[in-house]
């Protein structure tokens, strides 16, 4: 049996609606036919008698219904990965300093600990591929290289913990991982789950390298299982997504969010614009699939943050950090955190921004406008009304002004307290009152949106006798006027 309720869209916006989960809501009613020329535009309800506590019941039936249940990553991990950045490299004899050892994570993990990264959440340092050893133990364990690993796994495990980070390893359900060093097979998971607990690791992230569809579709449900039978809580990163396409029929992604933390839906981040927008354009081109797919404890991963590498300008890595934020995307930085620039730091520590990416309604945010002008708009629902938007030009020429207002934006009747993310300067716009915001090519401009002041209706007295009623833009109870 269905129920019907009220749920969000855009600020102050609500639509009559059958009881499912959100995510189905969500799809549903803000999607819809174009209605300007040139325009790709939300069309939402306009029903305005809606309430936060619904929006927020119906989030929950729908974490109750799919979320992984070991109770991680209720809102997108972050931290570090090594992958992008450092790749394969196991030179240490000739590079010492950047190859895939003990002493790559350790000094990361310096860097989280004590340049104001743990503090915003970047909790997380995950080894990628190129850890182990050629071979197994006598037990048929997996082990750690003993030269670039001497301490083993479990000294670092501890080393991240003393710093109050977490630990994240790296598998492969095929025969090989990508990389060619052994693999996890479906005869391996629950020796390789129970080999990662014991060493106290937090995080796994399975790739698929080296198998077929067949093997996946056993592979991806058996490792969840077996980590969550460890008794270890275990954030568990799948790949599966990935080698089949990225949508349905082939990818179910409900299942997804009952066996998985989060998985790779595209192929791997590259250090360049060209890689950053084709998975933007991908995401987004196939958003209504995603979107319903994506909630606390279950998130949709576009890979790593490329922001202080070589390939992005400072407007391209405002794009990503704030593209990534809408979507709700785990936040990875694949960098080198021990030679950061300032400009790339200040951009992955931008503290509005990262609010916005850890938004615990864990709602992915979506494209609403694509402007023949080459302007997109993308815009994300955040808690207590309030609203994210963020402003990109495709374009490669010059600054583009581009003029709108909330009102076209979907936005209802109201006054909204407007934060920009990157200048922190702030401004009061009625909904109806147009503005146009100077996008640098290829650059962004996010803005936080506050959601307007609820009406507080007023007694109006005069010699003792009612008047009327009049309406004060103020949250706080008012007291009766008396003229």
């Amino acid at each position: 049996m269905s129920h019907d309720v009220y749920a969000h869209g855009p600020i102050g916006a609500a639509r009559f609606i059958s009881l499912q989960p959100l995510s189905e809501h969500y799809r549903g009613f803000l999607k819809g036919p174009c209605r300007d020329s040139g325009l790709q535009r939300l069309q939402v309800g306009l029903n305005y008698r809606m309430h936060l506590a619904v929006l927020l019941f119906t989030s929950a039936v729908s974490v109750g219904t799919f979320a992984l249940d070991n109770g991680l990553m209720r809102t997108p991990p972050m931290g570090w990965l090594a992958w992008e950045r450092f790749r394969c490299d196991i030179d240490c004899e000739h590079d010492p300093k950047n190859c895939i050892s003990e002493n790559l994570f350790i000094d990361m993990a310096d860097r989280l600990s004590e340049d104001g990264w743990r503090e915003l959440g970047y909790v997380y340092v995950n080894i990628d591929d190129c850890w182990a050893s050629m071979d197994r133990d006598e037990k048929g364990r997996l082990q750690p290289d003993p030269k670039r690993f001497p301490g083993g796994i479990p000294k670092l495990a501890r080393y991240m913990h003393d710093r109050g980070l977490k630990l994240g390893i790296y598998g492969d359900m095929g025969t090989h991982t990508c990389g060619g060093y052994p693999g996890t097979p479906l005869d391996k998971i629950k020796i390789d789950a129970q080999t990662f607990a014991d060493w106290e690791v937090d995080m796994l992230k399975f790739d698929g390298c080296y198998s077929n569809a067949t093997e996946q579709e056993q592979g991806y449900p058996l490792m969840s299982n077996a980590l969550n039978a460890t008794g270890r809580p275990i954030g568990y990163s799948c790949s599966w997504p990935a080698y089949q396409g990225g949508l349905p029929p082939k990818v179910n992604y409900t299942q997804l969010g009952k066996i998985c933390n989060l998985w790779r839906n595209y192929g791997d981040i590259e250090d360049s614009w060209d890689s950053v927008l084709n998975i933007i354009d991908w995401f987004f081109e196939n958003q209504d699939t995603l979107i319903p797919a994506a909630g606390p404890g279950r998130w949709n991963d576009p890979d790593m943050l490329i922001i202080g590498d070589f390939g992005l300008s400072m407007d391209q890595s405002r794009a990503q950090m704030a593209i990534w934020a809408i979507m709700a995307a785990p936040l990875f930085m694949s960098n080198d955190l021990r030679t950061i620039s300032s400009g790339a730091r200040s951009i992955l520590q931008n503290k509005m921004a990262i609010s916005i990416n850890q938004d615990p309604l864990g709602i992915q945010g979506r494209r609403i406008i694509k402007e023949k002008s080459g302007i997109d708009v993308y815009w994300r629902p955040l808690s207590k009304d309030d609203s994210a938007l963020v402003f990109f030009s495709r374009r490669n020429d010059m600054p583009y002004r581009y003029q709108t207002s909330l009102k076209k934006l979907n936005y209802t009747t109201g006054s909204y307290k407007i934060f920009d993310v990157f200048t922190e300067k702030t401004m009061t716009l009625k909904d109806s009152t147009d503005f146009v915001v100077s996008v640098n090519p290829t650059g962004v401009v996010m803005w936080y949106v506050s959601a307007p002041a609820k009406l507080s209706l007023r007694q109006l007295y005069k010699g003792g006798k009612l008047q009327g009623f009049a309406y004060d833009d103020d949250e706080n109870n008012i007291p009766p006027v008396f003229l």
